[in-house]
């Protein structure tokens, strides 16, 4: 059972969540279902002092929370 990170396309909510097989994840936001599944980031080692965020595809995304891009880039192409 993997913790997968997902961005709605109803509200924008990003969350993670467990996914069991056979079911599908909603929104704890709005419990909408359409979802973009995001690329998770690696955990910061505990040693180090910072973390560099890979940019963004599309150039144009620096939010905090975007995971190191918009997390619906591929919806605007």
């Amino acid at each position: 059972m993997p913790i997968y990170e997902y961005a709605c396309s109803g509200c924008g909510h990003a969350f993670e969540t467990l996914v069991r097989s056979g079911t599908v994840p909603a929104c704890p936001q709005c419990h909408g279902t359409d979802l973009h599944k995001l690329l998770s980031v690696p955990a910061k080692p505990a040693d180090s002092n910072s973390i560099s965020l890979p940019a963004s595809p599309c150039g144009s995304c620096d939010a905090p929370g975007s995971h190191g891009g918009c997390p619906f880039a591929s919806a605007m192409n």
